[in-house]
């Protein structure tokens, strides 16, 4: 089975950092992705935050579109909940007249910050919200120019109409996401870096290739989106690793959310008025030298049986991280094409 590797970068605010610098090195990063060989490069969306300045991914995958010649560009992904499908057709249909073959959209489930913010981007909604599958069922017709004749809005376009529509992908992190882009026949990303219980990401994977539906033509593609740092020794990546926590907050209504720190999983606890508990425990990071990283994703892909990895670093030294994405480059992407 062939392999991709790819980056999904979250232009985190590191203590010392800026919103400016944080980008920039979005921007190089995306950049090296292309040097190196990596297939593609996502970034990700959230909003009201002093840790990630990511908030209009659509936007930053412009500039970066234009500061890169090959590699593929997306989200990673749309918070489309917050959105008019319509829009969203028309931003991407506009960035794949742009780049022609270069544009993913990643649809993401996830609110993409605190309810506070949620409560702001949603300013206005109706009563009756359109549910996420349905608001992704519309978003296809649009990008596809496929709106029925018998469709309250027939005849619309989400100008300009490309004529390569960018590739649309769901994200998830349960098995009802899973089974959601089953349904649909769309690619299927599991974000184990967010939800690091492999029962659920092994019984995703599975449940959407049972249910994946073909008669649209397509074949099922299965994602993994994970946390990678490689460092020269074991040793070394072990430390940069143990730098970091995974924090969920879990609410009295029964909803659970990831979050990068325990301050702010307790501020979106405030702002949810709800009871809440907090759940800390160690990162779920892949680490090691570049030989003991690869033999863990060879293992992890043969587990899983997926063709794409989509790795994140969230090591703070932008040095270290260029680091570890070139050695991960020259153990995996530079032998696996020698081959």
């Amino acid at each position: 089975m062939t392999l991709k590797l790819s980056i999904l970068d979250q232009s985190i605010i590191y203590e010392g950092d800026t919103a400016v610098t944080a980008i920039q090195k979005t921007i190089r990063l995306a950049q090296k992705a292309e040097e190196l060989g990596y297939h593609r490069f996502w970034v990700s969306e959230h909003h009201d935050s002093d840790s990630l300045a990511g908030s209009s991914p659509e936007v930053l995958i412009a500039h970066l579109l234009a500061k890169t010649e090959r590699i593929r560009i997306g989200s990673g992904g749309v918070m489309l909940q917050h959105y008019s499908p319509y829009k969203v057709a028309e931003n991407f249909n506009l960035l794949a007249t742009l780049a022609p073959g270069r544009v993913d959209l990643g649809i993401g489930r996830a609110p993409g910050g605190l309810p506070r913010s949620t409560r702001a981007l949603q300013l206005g909604h109706g009563q009756e919200v359109p549910s996420l599958t349905d608001k992704v069922i519309e978003l296809e017709k649009y990008i596809h120019d496929q709106l029925e004749d018998d469709h309250p809005l027939a005849g619309l376009k989400a100008s300009p109409v490309p004529a390569q529509p960018a590739e649309l992908y769901l994200l998830g992190t349960t098995v009802v996401s899973a089974q959601s882009a089953a349904e649909r026949g769309l690619p299927y990303v599991f974000a184990l870096f967010i939800n690091s219980d492999e029962s659920v990401a092994w019984e995703a994977l599975q449940v959407y290739r049972e249910h994946f539906r073909s008669d649209k033509g397509a074949e099922p593609q299965t994602l993994l989106a994970l946390s990678v740092i490689v460092a020269d020794t074991d040793e070394e990546a072990r430390k940069l690793a143990s730098d970091f926590k995974a924090v969920k907050i879990h609410l009295a209504s029964g909803k659970t959310y990831n979050l990068g720190k325990v301050e702010q999983a307790e501020e979106f606890g405030r702002q949810s008025g709800e009871a809440y508990t907090i759940e800390v425990k160690e990162a779920n990071i892949v680490h090691g030298s570049g030989e003991t990283v690869r033999r863990k994703l060879l293992e992890i892909q043969q587990k899983y049986g997926v063709d794409e990895f989509i790795i994140t670093s969230i090591v703070k030294d932008f040095d270290d991280r260029i680091r570890s994405f070139e050695q991960l480059s020259h153990v995996f992407i530079e032998t696996t094409a020698q081959r």
